[in-house]
């Protein structure tokens, strides 16, 4: 791979997640918010990020790491997920207690709400996953993450659209229609490969 390709797609990736974080720390809405609210709001942003990050690393489309360290990329970034979710999560908490009661229990008026509890809810059944993964056994742990992957990157990309806060809309459109395109690249490619490597069945009655 060229030096400017593999350039390109770091800069590429980079400008993805870094341009919505700059402009949502321009946003006037952090101007008057404490600071456990904004630290809530970034740490949020940064997860949605970090959503794009994994399905590439996976998937083994950014240049530069093995295929190894890909994957232990990948498992590592899946904790800090893990924790921007709860730093998120807990920092709204922390603002607005009644806010989050009504999103937890699914009562909450704001459309964004469930989609954002939703994906909440399949990150940390996949870390529960990925910590009973040897004993699951790769298949087994595979056909389960897939599907929470699924709800992931779907119930991300539109909490993240329906909010109308801190974060500027182009660019958080930008990054949601990147985080579905790895999303849908890597189910499209596991779905490939597992056509080429199923066993092609004979036919009963043999030759004739």
């Amino acid at each position: 791979m060229r030096l400017a390709r593999v350039v390109l797609i770091w800069v590429v990736l980079a400008a993805a997640i870094g341009v919505p974080i700059a402009l949502a720390a321009l946003s006037p809405q952090f101007s008057w918010r404490d600071p456990v609210y904004i630290v809530a709001g970034f740490a949020g942003i940064i997860a949605l990020g970090l959503v794009l990050v994994q399905p590439l690393l996976i998937g083994g489309y950014l240049p530069g790491p093995s295929a190894y360290r890909a994957r232990r990329a990948h498992h590592w970034i899946g904790g800090v997920l893990v924790v921007a979710v709860l730093v998120h999560v807990g920092g709204l908490w922390i603002t607005s207690p009644p806010d989050m009661i009504d999103a937890l229990t699914f009562t909450s008026p704001t459309p964004f709400s469930p989609f954002g509890v939703i994906a909440m809810w399949a990150i940390f059944a996949v870390a529960v996953l990925a910590a009973f993964r040897r004993r699951l056994g790769l298949r087994k742990f595979r056909l389960v993450h897939m599907p929470l992957a699924v709800v992931i990157v779907g119930g991300s990309v539109v909490h993240a659209l329906l909010i109308e806060g801190t974060m500027e809309t182009i660019s958080k459109a930008a990054l949601c229609v990147l985080v579905l395109a790895a999303a849908a690249k890597v189910i499209t490619d596991v779905w490939m490969r597992q056509r080429k490597t199923r066993p092609v069945k004979s036919s009963p009655g043999g030759p004739l």
